[in-house]
């Protein structure tokens, strides 16, 4: 999986990127912009809100390469499993065709690794792959981090996010300890400060096999340009 991920992300970048839509305050005319140009570069997906759902499968079409990826319990997660639930149905019923899923972070900070791991079940039964994020600021530098890798995949995630986009940039580190965790059972976004082409094959050498990012159409530029 990361090998060929690599190999994608040197030829062509655009094919393991997932451009991030998520700023609260984009008019409707900027979402259709980057949803066209997410397609015309090929971006392997595109992750935005809830509410930017509709716009966005029906700027992309039925048959589209890039992917539409839905943010779940964005960005602390914390809200009743029966909401998150029926975040995921709306997500699915408008078109989304991944979803990246914020778990029970205090569920597993209380050692109830059975509640954690209920929640990504269930929304794994919807039948969507489901990404779960790992909180970058806290998780990754916690003890109970291979416990709630191991869980998220047990339960049904087909993947594991690094961070949420805030706070300190990824480091190819802890990129390096939860590829070694995951050990290709399931594929990885690295999400936090990539801004530039080194840093995302920086990443993907780390062991990503997606980069999500704001600057997606900078970063496939700058191999545009050097290539």
């Amino acid at each position: 999986m990361g090998k060929n991920s690599l190999q994608e992300a040197y030829s062509n970048i655009s094919n393991v990127i997932h451009q991030a839509v998520l700023n609260p305050h984009l008019d409707k005319e900027t979402l259709i912009q980057i949803c066209n140009g997410s397609q015309q570069i090929g971006f392997a997906g595109l992750c935005t809100s809830l509410s930017n759902i509709p716009i966005a499968r029906e700027r992309l079409g039925s048959k589209s390469t890039t992917k539409l990826i839905s943010v779940i319990a964005f960005p602390f997660g914390f809200i009743p499993i029966s909401n998150k639930l029926k975040e995921a149905e709306y997500a699915i019923e408008n078109g989304a065709e991944e979803l990246d899923f914020v778990p029970n972070y205090f569920a597993l900070e209380d050692g109830n690794i059975e509640n954690f791991a209920e929640e990504i079940n269930q929304l794994s039964e919807l039948g969507t792959p489901v990404k779960v994020i790992i909180d970058g600021n806290t998780l990754l530098n916690s003890s109970k981090l291979s416990l709630a890798i191991n869980a998220s995949i047990d339960a049904g995630a087909t993947g594991i996010q690094i961070g949420n986009g805030f706070g300190q940039t990824l480091t190819k580190n802890q990129t390096q300890k939860v590829s070694k965790i995951v050990n290709n059972r399931c594929s990885i976004k690295a999400v936090g400060g990539i801004k530039t082409l080194d840093q995302a094959i920086e990443i993907m050498e780390s062991g990503a096999t997606y980069v999500g990012t704001t600057f997606g159409f900078e970063i496939a530029q700058e191999q545009k340009k050097k290539n």
